[in-house]
């Protein structure tokens, strides 16, 4: 297991899902996690999971987890979490996980599923979702932590992203955005590279989030994952003494947990998508 004792870690978007996952993942390796996200109550969303609860859930795995309400969409807010983190740590700050995402919301309109539609039926506001609460929230919270990062020679900026960003994966303003998170990816490791900063995309399988699990009967979940695991891969990546040699690529969580010989929570190691397989 990874060991990240006395790291620093930003989480967005990390009530539920990926980014909780994720959250859990480098806090059973010992960092501090700062847990962002707009849900700190049940009445907030009808989602289970609050940022409180995650942070709770990374403090009984045996990592730090420090709540704070941010949404990704102002940047004044995100701008106070950077603050706070500066502040609070000296100026540390190894690890940021841009999971945050937008576009998801109301698939279904006046009883109409739009997720499939062709790109001319869209709603425009899904476009608008998927950039502002999705890419530009990642080159935003991506701006603060470089900062960081750069005045103390090392770092880790992770865009949680997608297969649709190579292939097409039932709609258009999806797999726009991941290509372009992808490829923000790529350029911002190549600006980083002399400050010992690396940035990547990593593509997640099929992941059992809240979501997943409440229609698992659509599902084949024989090679699915945990959102933990997710953590567990960015975990591992962190302490690689080669890091900086995969600095702006993809990568797939599945094929490092057999790089780094990991497994999943249940004793299991997923096998990894291709494009062909994705």
């Amino acid at each position: 297991m990874a060991k990240l004792t006395g790291k620093i870690a930003v989480v967005t978007g990390a009530s539920r899902g990926v980014g909780k996952g994720v959250a859990l993942g480098l806090g059973e390796a010992g960092a501090t996690v700062y847990v962002s996200g707009r849900t700190i109550s049940a009445e907030d969303s009808s989602s289970i999971g609050t940022i409180y609860q995650t942070a709770q859930e990374v403090n009984e795995l045996g990592g730090k987890g420090i709540a704070v309400r941010c949404d990704h969409r102002h940047d004044n807010e995100v701008m106070a979490l950077f603050k706070r983190v500066e502040e609070e740590t000296g100026g540390q700050l190894d690890i940021l996980v841009n999971n945050v995402w937008g576009g998801y919301e109301k698939m279904v309109e006046n009883n109409n599923f739009t997720w499939e539609k062709p790109f001319w039926e869209q709603p425009l506001w899904r476009w608008e979702a998927m950039f502002e609460a999705g890419v530009r929230a990642h080159y935003v919270a991506s701006q603060h932590a470089a900062r960081l990062m750069v005045a103390q020679k090392s770092g880790l900026i992770v865009n949680i992203s997608f297969w649709a960003a190579q292939k097409y994966i039932a709609n258009t303003i999806y797999g726009v955005a991941k290509a372009a998170d992808d490829r923000m990816a790529l350029y911002m490791a190549h600006e980083l590279r002399s400050s010992n900063v690396a940035a990547f995309s990593l593509y997640p399988g099929l992941v059992r989030t809240e979501g997943v699990m409440q229609a698992a009967e659509y599902f084949d979940l024989s090679n699915s994952e945990s959102p933990q695991f997710i953590g567990r891969t960015i975990a591992a990546l962190a302490t690689d003494p080669a890091l900086m040699t995969k600095s702006g690529q993809v990568l797939v969580a599945a094929q490092l947990a057999q790089e780094y010989d990991f497994t999943d929570i249940n004793g299991k190691r997923p096998v990894p998508a291709t494009l062909e397989t994705a």
